[in-house]
Formats: structure tokens, C-alpha cells, sequence
């Protein structure tokens, strides 16, 4: 169910995504956000993409995230209808056709890149995995390098659909602030051959301070007792607090740490485990303006598990298991009223999950893809759904309160 590495190999491959992490921008403040936002910087000092144009800040002379220091960028594309289906036929296997065929040739050239730079990584790790029988000295480090290639391949292949697609419509904004405190509660149906659970009770809740969120949920099913309990937090390392997100484009780091337990009472048994992740978020308009609008997520991280049953306790009762994920997501809030929020579609490496993860081919086991969306109707009260499909099928359904709603 899980994967077992060396802790040394495994420590070096979550070093290798601090180090690739680390280097997303720092958010920056357009100028004329309010009364009292501070100096912006241009990303250019920050490490920013260079000449990932947005357009300019409207007032305060500063530059807007990602806008070169001379020159004007080039403007939001027309939409092109033709170029959609080139984007699917042959799009998906050339990223950059869609919008080379609509006349885009900033974001082809940018999304030929990251195509090649997801092929690249991807052979930079599967060849050496190949070639070394996938030793379990040299696994983890491989590993990751290799997902990370097949996330940038993904976010590439998805960001090339929305690019041909985004100009039809005006792009979504990261809300300027989000709650301080937000509950949730909600329906969860879990439909896996494997166990007899199905439906779940679930109760959520989440602080927010200046860079520090506090996050807590439970999963329960009333008639079976299958409980899970998940407690943890996020500290942020690169943007702007999410109490403070007004004048940036919502890109962000931020390190995370959780511990959960999972009881299943009909099995007998339970698991109990800690991880540490680093999760990074990019404003996908720092690579060009026709991806105004969307964001891509990565996330790589380590867990420790141990299982607790009747009887005697094996040896290799402690298990290690790789965390990644990567998704591509859209805000769907566009100023002027209270509707907010955020939708994603992405793949979880996890097998220890309600989805769990499914055999491959190959004979390897995948994690799970899902689609998960949040959004506020009310200056209060909102919605947020999730399905999830793997060895497992999972949706969910919940009631949002946020105190003091999104401003």
C-alpha cells in the first residue's frame, strides 16, 4: 500500500523541490492596491520569470507581477476558434500549436519550453531508474525528479487548452483576502470493493493568521465507526499571508506538516502517520497573459506511517511513502460582488487516501486524479465539492461558513 525508501534518499529528493520550489517568485504588490500597500518590488529582483509580461499596474507607477521594466508586454490574445481543436488534435502532443495557430507566439515559445523541460526531467530521471534496476539507494531522488517532469508535462498539456480557451471569457482574480476562521461541513460517498464503508459525515474548520493556517477535519461513517482524524498547519515561506493577498497575482510557498489516523474498526486495525510537504502555487500569468486567470499547484513530501492491530507487532511495522501532487486550477472570482472562490484539477501520488491508488500497467501504482472547487455565493456562505477517482470513487459535498467573508 505504501512505498518504503532509505530516510537518507528520501530527505534528498524533498531537498531537490525545496531547492526547485524556492526558486517560484516571491508575490509582488501592484501599486494602487489601497492606502497603506507597501512599496512594490518588480519581480525581476525576486527571480522572477523575465519578461513574463502582465499588464501594468493602473496607478502608483509600479509595475504589475511579472511586467518587464521597459517596454510595453504584449497584449491579452483574441480568441480564435480554430485554434481549440488544434489544441486537442495535435495540441496535446505539441503544447504550443494552439496558440501558435491563434498567433499567440509568446505562449507557444513558453509552452514548447515547459514541454520540453517536462521531457526533459522526466528522462533525466526514468533513464538512470532503468538503467540501475530501480535501486533502492538511488530510487527516491530518481523518483522525484521524474514526477516532477510528468507535473510539468501535465500543467503544460492543461495551460495549452487554457490558453486557446481563456481569451473567450474575462480571467477569474485571486480573492484580495480570505477569511480568518471558515467551517465546513459536508456529505462524503466512498465506493471501494475492498471495504464496506460508504457514507461519511464530514466536519472541517481552518484559522488563517499572518503566515501561519491551522487546519483541521474529520471523516466519519455512522453505521461502521471508519473514522479519520487529520490535524496540521501551513506556514508561508514566499507571498503575501492569505489575510493579505490584495494587489498580488496569489502565488505562494509554503511549508506544511499534518498527523493523521485512520481507524477501521470492522478490519481491526488502524493507521497512524506524520509528513512534512512543501506546496507552491504560481500564478500561470507570470508565463504569459493568455493564462490570466489560472494557477499551477506542485507539492512534493515525505510521511511516516505505522499500522496498530491485535497481536504481535512485525518488525517492519513503519512504512515511508513519497507525497506528491500537482494540479492545474482557475479562480473564479472576478471582482465586484461576493462570489469567490477557486477550482483544480490534479493528480495525488497518495495511496493511503479514501481514493487510494490503482495498479498500472506497468505494474507500478499510480495515486489518484480528482477535481476539486470552493466558492463563496454569499459574503459568508458557500459551497465546496470533490470527486476523486483511483482504486477508489470519492465525492464530496459541503456547506461553507467563513466569518467575515471574503473582502
Amino acid at each position: 500500500m505504501v512505498s518504503e525508501h532509505p530516510p537518507r534518499s528520501r530527505w534528498a529528493s524533498l531537498s531537490l523541490i525545496a531547492v526547485l520550489l524556492s526558486s517560484t517568485p516571491a508575490t509582488a504588490r501592484e501599486g494602487g492596491a489601497g492606502a497603506g500597500s507597501p512599496t512594490d518590488v518588480p519581480l525581476q529582483a525576486q527571480g522572477a520569470v523575465p519578461h513574463a509580461p502582465l499588464p501594468p499596474a493602473a496607478e502608483g507607477g509600479h509595475l504589475a507581477p511579472g511586467t518587464p521594466p521597459h517596454g510595453t508586454p504584449p497584449a491579452r490574445p483574441d480568441f480564435q476558434p480554430l485554434a481549440v481543436p488544434v489544441a486537442v488534435v495535435p495540441g496535446l502532443l505539441f503544447h504550443g500549436l494552439g496558440p501558435l495557430v491563434a498567433g499567440d507566439t509568446h505562449t507557444a515559445k513558453r509552452l514548447f519550453a515547459l514541454e520540453g523541460t517536462g521531457l526533459g526531467l522526466i528522462a533525466l530521471g526514468g533513464v538512470p531508474i532503468a538503467l540501475t534496476g530501480a535501486s533502492r539507494r538511488t530510487i527516491a531522488p530518481l523518483y522525484a525528479v521524474t514526477l516532477a517532469g510528468f507535473s510539468v508535462l501535465g500543467i503544460s498539456a492543461l495551460a495549452n487548452l487554457y490558453a486557446v480557451t481563456a481569451p473567450a471569457f474575462d480571467p477569474g482574480v485571486a480573492p484580495p483576502s480570505l477569511p480568518p476562521l471558515e467551517l465546513e461541513v459536508g456529505y462524503q460517498y466512498v465506493n471501494d470493493s475492498a471495504f464496506d464503508y460508504r457514507h461519511f459525515v464530514s466536519v472541517g474548520a481552518q484559522a488563517r493568521f499572518e503566515s501561519l493556517r491551522l487546519l483541521g477535519g474529520v471523516r466519519v461513517d455512522p453505521s461502521e465507526g471508519n473514522t479519520q482524524v487529520r490535524l496540521g498547519g501551513a506556514w508561508r515561506l514566499l507571498g503575501a499571508p492569505e489575510r493579505a493577498l490584495v494587489g498580488t497575482d496569489g502565488s505562494a510557498l509554503d511549508a506544511e506538516a499534518f498527523g493523521q489516523f485512520h481507524r477501521y474498526p470492522t478490519e481491526g486495525f488502524a493507521v497512524v502517520s506524520g509528513e512534512v510537504a512543501l506546496r507552491g502555487r504560481l500564478a500561470m500569468s507570470r508565463i504569459s497573459p493568455a493564462m490570466a486567470g489560472s494557477f499551477a499547484e506542485v507539492s512534493l513530501g515525505t510521511s511516516l506511517e505505522t499500522y496498530t492491530y491485535p497481536g504481535a507487532v512485525s518488525d517492519g511495522n513503519l512504512h515511508e511513502q513519497l507525497l506528491f501532487t500537482f494540479g492545474y486550477g482557475v479562480w473564479l472570482g472576478r471582482g465586484g460582488g461576493p462570489f469567490r472562490g477557486e477550482a483544480m484539477l490534479y493528480y495525488d501520488h497518495r495511496k493511503d487516501t479514501f481514493a487510494g491508488g490503482v495498479r498500472s500497467r506497468g505494474g507500478g501504482i499510480v495515486g489518484a486524479f480528482g477535481l476539486r472547487g470552493r466558492a463563496l455565493l454569499t459574503e459568508s456562505w458557500g459551497v465546496a465539492a470533490e470527486v476523486q477517482a483511483g482504486g477508489a470513487l470519492v465525492g464530496r459535498l459541503s456547506l461553507i461558513y467563513a466569518l467575515g467573508g471574503e473582502r
